[in-house]
């Protein structure tokens, strides 16, 4: 597969730490928290393909197995793999397929399984279906009503959508067919017997408020892998390392092996 991104690396020459963002989004996401970050550590970032700087570069098919092999082409050796959302399950099936690129594995409100079950707490598969409708319709409105969602309850709300949509707006639109196919992973992605035998650390933030990516998740991913360290974030929504940047940078660097 034949796919090379743009990738972009800032810091000292300490410990390596590759972000990676979540749906309808871009690495301009993480500006702030590499603001604190960086004096300390070597810093990747990564435009999932179809999205950002990496819009126009798309396998084919665009599933979560070519999209993880394209991004782990890219990643440093020995680095921790962090994950937000739809780009934890990216994490996720890295962790999967490429062991061996990772030192630890951290995830931000993600989980193994987004879509809510019988058996899973999780995002409502109808506010699934409306995103993919709405998407159909008028692609900026429904990510005006997707970042509201994922501030929903922040102390800030307001202004964590603005901040999110701000460094949306410096990057190039997401391709058409990764907003399409990324809904479709969140609907229909299952990694939970994979979560089981994870190889290395893994470490999970979750917030309080989050309504895609419910806290009631914490004791079911214990239950999956008893390894994994959880940390929740009492006043926070779906973005913390925007609403609560130097505190969740505080964290994120405690947890690091």
């Amino acid at each position: 597969m034949s796919v090379r991104l743009k990738i972009s690396t800032v810091g000292s020459s300490g410990k390596s730490l590759v972000f990676l963002h979540g749906w309808g989004m871009n690495s301009g996401v993480w500006q702030s928290l590499i603001d604190i970050l960086k004096d300390q550590f070597c810093i990747t970032t990564i435009d999932l393909p179809g999205y950002g700087l990496n819009h126009q570069q798309l396998p084919v098919p665009y599933n979560l197995q070519n999209i993880s092999t394209v991004v782990a082409e890219h990643l440093p050796a020995n680095c921790t793999l962090i994950g937000w959302s739809l780009g934890g399950l990216v994490a996720q099936q890295i962790a999967n397929s490429h062991p061996e690129k990772l030192k630890q594995l951290v995830l931000i409100c993600s989980s193994p399984k987004f879509s809510r079950s019988t058996d899973w707490p999780g995002i409502d598969p109808k506010v699934l279906d409306f995103f993919t409708q709405q998407l159909e319709l008028d692609f900026s409105k429904m990510i005006v009503r997707f970042l509201a969602i994922q501030a929903m309850g922040s102390e800030n709300a307001r202004q964590d959508a603005k901040t999110i949509k701000q460094a949306l707006q410096k990057y190039p639109l997401p391709s058409s067919v990764a907003l399409a196919e990324g809904l479709k992973l969140l609907q229909d992605t299952d990694l939970r017997e994979q979560f089981k035998t994870l190889l290395m650390p893994c470490q999970v933030f979750l917030s309080h408020f989050d309504t895609l990516v419910p806290e009631k998740i914490a004791p079911i991913i214990q239950q999956l892998n008893p390894k994994v360290t959880i940390d929740l974030i009492s006043d926070a929504a779906h973005a913390p390392f925007i609403s609560n940047t130097e505190d969740f940078a505080k964290r994120l660097v405690e947890s690091l092996v």
